[in-house]
Parts: structure tokens; C-alpha cells; sequence
């Protein structure tokens, strides 16, 4: 609800500002005014909360009757020297926009002028006298994506400026025979520093999930993955590549003079306050060394299940099984489809005073208070099977790893739900009932299975649809098709059951959404939310697991049993506009 400046507008100004501006008639503000006297509530909460006036329209009148400037800058592009004077981070959070410099003093647009500290922060940093003014919410949102473009911008130039400037080694020392000492010579030059430092911040600014740095024959690619898609960043002379690959060596601790055989390390950097650390992986290709470098964002946690795209029947099967004390709970799906982040997600529930939680990972991706966290250590014998034995005699509640590589952890995992705790693991398979026969195969006995396992989550993730988006409907022809794929009807009364459609509406009248380029989202998609299938298993399917069923035959029964597959799930994403069709059948056929 709106604070701040609107506390000191006395409701006789609004009043009358009201009516003299036409926005509600004399019955209209009367019978407001009657209903805040009831709930016993100020009137312009009243107003907002009906829908009468927006929020900043109310921002707006408090501007006239303080005699505030309002600043609408929604079409304006403000000065990048200017606007970087408060830092993104702090712009997004408190809603502060510097706009207008001056010798002595900057002038600022906020949402909430009565927000001091917001204020004392910026001039503590910018030295100069503060001068508020208040703006709307798209003014603001268009301010926030200007530092999005300029830093695009001010990043590619700096990177290009200071490979330019980059002194070229001669051919025969960037080849296999430069030394250690000259390699850790050219990391730390200048320029290298600068475009290496810059790389990463423009990825973080981007959103990336992963870095890519490939030497071609003549130059040397820069890949981003933003939202699961790769994407061209910019292309660099071949000479910076040497000095780059050296620089990350040296962040991650890795042999400089080592590139014939593939390396892994981790370095971390401090961002605007936010921790990221950087998985890094260097691997010899036929044109050099290419590296690939994994962001995780280590203030990333504390996502609610609901926030990850679990609903219905699939969430409560979720809550149920947290509130059993033994047994295994797997989260399956390729690499990067968000299994830790679900896995940790369900550990944030559980973690409570009551209970002690140890976990063996690799790598550790979101630091959690409470809970004891492992780094696999393969080069030193610390493997997952090593560290969970390890792990049992710390006396656990739960115990989370990371994932199930061999039948030397399966065992031990399962011999630990066995033995009184509640387990919680990733196994890398395309469907919640294909993790059955994966670990049927490792050599768990079925009987180990039927008495552990109590539910499996297969999921992928899609690219959100921006707020900007086109709504069509399906011909008779697409639902035909859509029918073959899914269950359509108990896919309907599914989404009326969850309010997502009204009663009657039929097949032909439920709305989907397509993808739309806009100035705000290039792509038509910004962020990604996951898709699922959740597989209890059930005395029925309990029943199949001990007669050695086919995944094909213990999904068909999950199904009789309420479970929606991924492509289900993703197609009731898409009827809430969250997705696309699209998208769907993308990830799906991955």
C-alpha cells in the first residue's frame, strides 16, 4: 500500500483537490468517505484500495498540494554519468532515480519522498544537496531499464577500448611455450584485468547463467546464457584471448601453464553487495583453451515452492511428504533444469530448530543458515559416497546430496532413509518415473525402493512471458493436436478447479499467449519458472516397482493417480499467460 509522502496531505487538500481535478464525482468521494469512517481507515486508502484513483494519480496530487515537482520521465533518456550516481541496486530497491545534476546539488526522482534513508545514503555518496521530486512506477520501471542498456553499452565499449589497447604477445609465446611467469605477467596487465572484470559484471548485470569463452581461428567468442538460451555477447581479437584465459586461471587457482588437459576451479566476487561465485571449467579445443564459467548468485535463495511453479494436487503431494521423518525425496531432470533450487527450496521448510541438516554437494550453490553444507572434494577422496558416510555418523535429521552418481551413493542414500533419516537427492533422468529403473540399474534392490522412496519430482524450466504479450486462441485443428499430446479434459476442470478459467467456459474460449518484442523485453521472455511432474509413489505403484514395471507402464499409473506430466503442467503455465505453448513443447523435447 502507499506510505510516505501521503501521510503529511491533510484529507480536506485531497478532498478537494479530488473534485476539483473530476476524478470521482461529490456521491462517489461521499460514500468512500463513509466507508473509511466504517472500516475506521484513512480515506485515500480506501480510494486506492476500490480502485478509484491509482497510486499515481494519489502521487501526483501530493506533488500540486505540497508543491513537490512531479517528474515524468517515461520517454526521457537520462544522462548514463548521471543516472550511475546511484548505484542499480539501491535505485531498484529504494526506488531513487538521480536525474539532474548540478554543481552543488542532484536532484532525484522517487516514488516515497519521505524515504530519509534512501535519501542520507545518496548524499552521503554523491557529496551534493538532495533535492526530491516525486515520479510514477513507470517512470521508475523506465529509468531501471536505461541502466540495463547503458551499462550493454558502456561494457562493450570498455572491452573493445581495452583489447585495442592490448599488448600483443608474439605468436610463439602464446602457443604451448609461454612460460608461468610470463602467462601470470600478462593476467595481471591492465587491460586484461579491465576486460575480465568488466565480462563478469556485464553477465551479472545481464542476468547470465553461464559465461562462454571460445577461441575460433580468428577471434574469440563471448556466449552468454540468459534465461537457459545462449547468446552472442560480442566477438574480440584472437590476441586478448591468451591474457583472459590466463586471468580466470589465476582468479580460480588454476595451473597457467597447463592447457592440454581440462581443469575445474571457483572464485567469488563481491557486486554491488551481492555475493557471486564463478564454477569455472577450462577444456582444450582444436583453436585453444575454452572456458566456461557458471554464475550462482549466493543471495538467491529463500524461494517458496509456489514461487518455483508448483500449484494443486503437485504442491500438496510436496507438503505432505516434508512431514515424514524417513524416507527419499528425488529431484530429477537434465543438468540445469533448477533441481537444487527445488531440493533447497523443501530444505528451507524443513529447516527449524528442531531438526540438524547436513548436506554434501558439489558445489555448494546457495550458503543456508543452520544448515551444514560439504563441499565434494574428489582430488583429496572426499566423493559423495566418502562425505555421506561421513555424513550418518553426524547424527542428521536430513541429509541433502547433491546428486546420485553411482550405485556406491544410491546404497549408501538409501541405507540412510532406511535407517531413520529423511533424505533428499538429484538423479539426472527425462521423467519423474524414469528414476526408478535408473536406480534399479545402479543396484538397489527393489524391495530397498519400495520401502524408501516416497516421492520423485521431474522438472525443466521455461522463459517467462514478459508483461507486454499477445493473447490468441486455439483453431479446432491446434486443440486436436493438443488433445493427442495431453489429457485436454482433465487438464480443464483442473484449471476451473484452481480458478484459472471461469465454470463454463469451453476449450475454444480459454486464452493463450504469444511472445511480443518490446523497447522493455527484447526477447518477449525475461526470467524462467519451473514445469513439473510429481510422482507419489503409492501402494499401487509400489505394487509395479517389485514386478520390475517399465517406466512407461509406473507413469501410466501415476497418471490414473492424478499426476500431471511436465507438458500438463506447462500447458496450465501457458493458459495463466505465464508461458507459451511454444516453450513448452521446446523444453520438452530437449
Amino acid at each position: 500500500m502507499f506510505s510516505g509522502t501521503a501521510m503529511r496531505v491533510e484529507t480536506s487538500q485531497l478532498k478537494k483537490f479530488i473534485l476539483d481535478s473530476g476524478l470521482m464525482s461529490e456521491h462517489d468521494l461521499s460514500r468512500a468517505e463513509e466507508d473509511a469512517r466504517e472500516k475506521n481507515i484513512p480515506l485515500k486508502q480506501v480510494l486506492l484500495s476500490d480502485g478509484h484513483i491509482s497510486e499515481d494519480d494519489l502521487r501526483r496530487m501530493e506533488a500540486y498540494v505540497l508543491g513537490i515537482p512531479f517528474i515524468n520521465f517515461k520517454d526521457h533518456k537520462i544522462d548514463f554519468s548521471t543516472l550511475a550516481l546511484i548505484p542499480e541496486p539501491i535505485a531498484r530497491k529504494h526506488n531513487i532515480i538521480a536525474f539532474k545534476k548540478t554543481d552543488d546539488s542532484l536532484e532525484v526522482a522517487m516514488l516515497d519522498t519521505d524515504d530519509l534513508a534512501a535519501i542520507d545514503f545518496v548524499k552521503k555518496k554523491v557529496g551534493l544537496k538532495i533535492l526530491p521530486r516525486l515520479t510514477d512506477q513507470e517512470s521508475i520501471k523506465n529509468a531501471l531499464l536505461q541502466y540495463q542498456k547503458s551499462l550493454k553499452a558502456e561494457f562493450g565499449d570498455i572491452i573493445q577500448k581495452e583489447a585495442s589497447a592490448l599488448k600483443v604477445m608474439p605468436e610463439s609465446e602464446q602457443g604451448e611455450v609461454a612460460s608461468e611467469k610470463e602467462l601470470k605477467k600478462l593476467a595481471e596487465d591492465l587491460p586484461v584485468v579491465t576486460i575480465v572484470d568488466t565480462l563478469l559484471k556485464h553477465a551479472i548485470v545481464q542476468n547470465a547463467s553461464d559465461i562462454h569463452i571460445e577461441p575460433q581461428e580468428r577471434e574469440l567468442m563471448i556466449r552468454y546464457r540468459i534465461d537457459g538460451i545462449l547468446h552472442d555477447a560480442m566477438v574480440l581479437p584472437k590476441n586478448v584471448a591468451s591474457g583472459i584465459i590466463a586471468r580466470i586461471k589465476v582468479l580460480s587457482n588454476l595451473k597457467l601453464d597447463e592447457k592440454r588437459l581440462p581443469q575445474d576451479g571457483r572464485f567469488k566476487i563481491d557486486s554491488d553487495g551481492e555475493n557471486v561465485a564463478f564454477r569455472v571449467s577450462t577444456l582444450p579445443t582444436a583453436f585453444g583453451e575454452k572456458t566456461v564459467m557458471r554464475l550462482l548468485k549466493e543471495s538467491a535463495a529463500g524461494f517458496t515452492l509456489e514461487s518455483l511453479g508448483f500449484h494443486g494436487e503437485a504442491l500438496e503431494r510436496i507438503h505432505e511428504v516434508m512431514k515424514h521423518t524417513t524416507g527419499m525425496i528425488l529431484a530429477s531432470g537434465p543438468t540445469g533444469s533448477g533441481k537444487t533450487t527445488t531440493l533447497y527450496s523443501i530444505l528451507d521448510i524443513l529447516n527449524t530448530p528442531k531438526v540438524n541438516i547436513s548436506t554434501i554437494e558439489d558445489p555448494i550453490e546457495y550458503q543456508v543458515p543452520r544448515v551444514n553444507q560439504t563441499q565434494v572434494k574428489p582430488e583429496i577422496g572426499l566423493s559423495f559416497s566418502n562425505g555421506l558416510r561421513a555424513l550418518v555418523r553426524q547424527d542428521p535429521d536430513i541429509i541433502m546430496v547433491g546428486e546420485i552418481r553411482d550405485g556406491e551413493t544410491a546404497s549408501l542414500a538409501v541405507n540412510a532413509s532406511l535407517t531413520g533419516h529423511l533424505v533428499l537427492s538429484t538423479l539426472h533422468t527425462n521423467s519423474a518415473a524414469g528414476a526408478i529403473p535408473r536406480l534399479l540399474d545402479m543396484g538397489i534392490e527393489p524391495f530397498l525402493l519400495v520401502s524408501t522412496l516416497k516421492v520423485i519430482i521431474a522438472q525443466r524450466l521455461v522463459r517467462k512471458l514478459c508483461k507486454v504479450r499477445e493473447k490468441y486462441f486455439l483453431s479446432e485443428a491446434e486443440l486436436k493436436t493438443l488433445a493427442k499430446k495431453i489429457d485436454t479434459d482433465k487438464l480443464l476442470t483442473q484449471l476451473k478447479e484452481e480458478k484459472v478459467v471461469e465454470q463454463k467456459t469451453p476449450w475454444e474460449k480459454v486464452p493463450f499467449y504469444k511472445a511480443k518484442k518490446s523497447e522493455s523485453c527484447e526477447s518477449g521472455y525475461s526470467g524462467r519458472i519451473g514445469i513439473h511432474e510429481v510422482l507419489k509413489v503409492s501402494p499401487a505403484v509400489q505394487g509395479l516397482i517389485m514386478k520390475g514395471a517399465t517406466a512407461g507402464e509406473i507413469e501410466d499409473q501415476a497418471k490414473k493417480e492424478g499426476m500431471n506430466t511436465m507438458l500438463e503442467d506447462g500447458i496450465f503455465l501457458a493458459v495463466q499467460g505465464i508461458t507459451t505453448i511454444e516453450e513448452v513443447f521446446r523444453v520438452i523435447s530437449e
